[in-house]
């Protein structure tokens, strides 16, 4: 059983929701990614999602598109993001990474390299938000074969017959964006999104993780009473970006927004 599994299937059986917040390797300095990792599992996340930087982040809104030119301003790399993970596994055998991303630094690497150097390193799943499904297949196996877990995007303007071929590669869970849009958008409408939740289900028993536009405890709390899991990121990021000069603030202010979500979510 994977990591994400266990996971998910422990919330479950305590009647609680995952909290799945992203951060962007690297920024605003490499230095500080493994000490904000932990300090998110400290404060009550359960997985993390941690952004591989990209020059042309297409589905990203402005604050993870910062993030991202901070990153790559200290030369981050695709293996550098590999090692963050391995030394996090120093500390944390438990908590889900998965990593979050674009096609084009995988494919360089190769993806049968790719595919042992995450597993190797400790990576859970992967990712990758322009793969389409249909161009997919052959990677996806890879990653299985690696024992990594294949996420998936699904939209409001996904066809339930789409989803269902979408759900079919997928494994660990599904990752539905609440909003058309990029990241950092807002107008969330939750009686939307348990419409097409519901519909969700009809073809897939992955769990189903819910992002974009999730602010606060209140619009956490509000979506783990219909996802499975809350994805959060935008929030997290103008936080660190706000405080890249101080660590110690960056820290305590990601933690502060995740203890919030944590304690609205279980209430």
């Amino acid at each position: 059983m994977s990591r994400i599994q266990a996971c998910f299937e422990a919330l479950k059986a305590s009647g609680r929701k995952a909290l799945i917040p992203y951060i962007t390797a690297g920024d605003p300095e490499p230095g500080m990614t493994l000490p904000l990792m932990h300090a998110l599992v400290e404060a009550g996340a359960d997985v993390i999602e941690l952004g591989i930087p990209f020059s042309d982040p297409m589905a990203d809104g402005p604050v993870i598109q910062l993030a991202m030119e901070r990153a790559l301003a200290h030369k981050v790399s695709l293996v550098q993001v590999l090692e963050m993970v391995r030394q996090f596994r120093e500390r944390d055998q438990t908590t889900p990474v998965v990593l979050m991303g674009y096609l084009n630094p995988v494919e360089r690497m190769g993806y049968a390299e790719f595919a042992q150097a995450a597993a190797s390193a400790g990576v859970d799943g992967v990712l990758t938000v322009d793969l389409p499904p249909e161009e997919g297949e052959e990677v996806t196996v890879l990653f299985r074969e690696q024992g990594l877990d294949s996420i998936f995007l699904l939209s409001p303007t996904t066809t339930l017959e789409r989803a269902k071929k979408i759900c079919a590669q997928a494994s660990g869970y599904i990752y539905y964006v609440s909003l058309k849009g990029v990241t950092g958008s807002s107008a969330l409408d939750v009686t939307d999104v348990a419409a097409k939740l519901e519909k969700l289900r009809s073809v897939t028993d992955l769990p189903i993780g819910v992002g974009f536009g999730i602010r606060d405890g209140g619009s956490a709390a509000a979506v783990a009473q219909v996802a499975d899991g809350v994805v959060v990121g935008s929030v997290l990021v103008n936080q660190i970006a706000a405080h890249q000069q101080e660590p110690d603030k960056a820290r305590e202010a990601i933690a502060s927004i995740i203890r919030e979500m944590r304690a609205a979510m279980d209430r």
